[in-house]
């Protein structure tokens, strides 16, 4: 399955995508905004067993990763997991490739084949200090439905850094 937009080509990620990934990884890792999400390893090795797993999870409906690609080059990636009452999304995209509407044009149109294949809603987590992923979620559709608390990292002390999280719905 490959889908065209007007400047994209997104396709399932494959394994051969993992120096990609890792440019994608360590990029986002420089961001203020990585306290906010789970970290990511990025040595070779284990980029390349998560991209052969992802290749491999491709073969059905139940979890989807797709490159976001500018002619041949991986920009980015959206994943999409099944959830008991909807997809969750995730996705990350290099930050050469940011507010040049890359992200919104290819979650536009991979959320119009998910409504192809009968999926009727998409769900979505971001810190609320995310103000870009908040910003992205909000211009495609999404309603924030509620507020949780989220940690993914421990201070000097060992205890939990707290923030808040949006958590995001969009009816297809």
């Amino acid at each position: 399955m490959i889908i065209r937009t007007e400047r994209l080509l997104i396709r399932p990620i494959v394994e051969g995508d993992w120096k990609a990934i890792k440019a994608i990884w360590e990029d986002f890792h420089k961001s203020e905004y990585a306290q906010y999400d789970m970290p990511h390893n990025t040595e070779d090795a284990d980029i390349r067993n998560h991209m052969a797993r992802w290749e491999k999870a491709n073969t059905g409906t139940e979890h989807m990763f797709f490159a976001v690609c500018r002619q041949q080059e991986v920009i980015g990636y959206i994943a999409f997991n099944k959830r008991p009452k909807s997809y969750e999304i995730g996705y990350c995209f290099h930050s050469d490739y940011a507010k040049k509407g890359y992200a919104r044009e290819s979650h536009a149109a991979l959320f119009e084949y998910m409504k192809n294949l009968g999926i009727k809603k998409i769900s979505a987590r971001t810190a609320i200090k995310n103000l870009p992923s908040a910003a992205l979620l909000k211009s495609l559709g999404f309603n924030q439905i509620k507020t949780e608390k989220v940690s993914f990292y421990k201070d000097l002390d060992g205890r939990d850094i707290i923030f808040d999280g949006g958590v995001f719905e969009l009816d297809l």
